[in-house]
């Protein structure tokens, strides 16, 4: 495992501003989000649109990945993830949902989720995620990844290539008609193999014209997550697998989520639409 030192907070630059002609979602400036009440099974046009927004949001995570290098600032990531979701219509669906402060998550090392992008500079061997949710067309797509920073470790190495290969076998295991929790079964299972941790709290979710519906994806076999899964709905899957325990603390700032004994943690998402005959992934760039 890599000697780095933990994260300690950095400084926050700045609220970022948005161009006055791009739409806001409805909880932007407000404390939280009004309740979801329509339906998880989305209409074709919704799913159109959805793939508008997850395009986007995609080639806005890409952007910002061709910049990550050892001596780079998370908030740089930021901006840059920012202007480009800017630059094509979209809103930064994090920028003000319930009080977060910028426009993407930047999740280094023992950050399982919700990292906020500061003067943290990136050194190598470490590795971070970036979150990214675009809103545009009255829809949000949500995706993220995590990413090697340098010369980074191999026990790293193997945790980030086997959480990315824990969220393929998911959405391989979408089908109509089968409940939800295989999702977490299948993330689970593979997760075991290597003496993995699976976090808990923190899951998938139901992505419509709402940015987190209400539909909760767990990433573990769930007993309680019996909902049949259906044509037309659409959510996220975005496995965070630990090194250690799936246990976490919550810095003072109320969103940065980390490992409770500080070892690394990887994550991987994508919103997808399920299909007749299985799942189609809306955030391909």
């Amino acid at each position: 495992m890599s000697g780095q030192s933990l994260l300690v907070p950095g400084e926050l630059s700045p609220t970022r501003s948005v161009p006055g002609n791009i739409r806001r979602p409805e909880y932007v400036g407000r404390p939280a989000p009004k309740p979801y009440t329509g339906r998880e099974v989305q209409t074709p046009e919704t799913v159109e649109a959805m793939r508008i927004a997850g395009r986007i949001a995609a080639r806005a995570m890409e952007e910002a990945a061709r910049h990550i290098a050892p001596g780079v600032t998370t908030d740089e990531l930021d901006r840059v993830a920012h202007e480009f979701m800017c630059d094509h219509g979209a809103y930064p669906s994090t920028l003000g949902y319930r009080g977060f402060p910028k426009s993407l998550c930047t999740s280094v090392n023992e950050v399982i989720c919700h990292g906020i992008p500061d003067s943290t500079v990136l050194r190598d061997g470490d590795i971070v995620n970036l979150d990214v949710t675009a809103y545009i067309g009255g829809v949000h797509g949500d995706n993220n990844a995590t990413y090697l920073v340098g010369d980074v470790d191999e026990e790293s190495r193997l945790l980030v290539e086997r959480t990315r290969e824990a969220l393929d076998r998911a959405i391989k295991a979408v089908r109509p008609g089968r409940q939800i929790n295989i999702i977490g079964r299948v993330i689970e299972s593979y997760a075991k193999r290597f003496g993995y941790g699976v976090v808990r709290d923190f899951t998938g979710h139901g992505i419509n014209t709402s940015f987190h519906s209400g539909l909760i994806v767990p990433h573990y076999d769930s007993p309680h997550a019996t909902t049949l899964i259906q044509t037309g709905m659409t959510f996220t899957i975005e496995p965070m697998l630990t090194l250690g325990t799936y246990e976490y603390d919550v810095w003072d700032d109320g969103w940065t989520v980390v490992t409770k004994d500080r070892r690394r943690t990887a994550q991987f998402e994508h919103t997808l639409v399920v299909t007749d005959s299985g799942a189609e992934i809306l955030t391909l760039p």
